[in-house]
């Protein structure tokens, strides 16, 4: 992932990279993968998320 640094504002910059990782899912995803999550707990979660993503609609 690139992210240009205009007019040496790094500040800026690392906003756009976060935004740019917050959309990609990749905080998430660092965030389920720190522990083993066991298949049945997995496909249970998942489960939720898919009945709470249909709720939101």
């Amino acid at each position: 992932m690139q992210v240009s640094v205009r007019d040496n504002n790094v500040e800026q910059a690392l906003r756009a990279l976060k935004k740019k990782l917050q959309r990609e899912g990749v905080f998430r995803e660092m965030k389920l993968k720190q522990h083993f999550e066991k298949p049945s707990v997995k496909k249970a979660r998942e489960k939720a998320e898919a009945i709470r993503r249909a709720r939101k609609l």
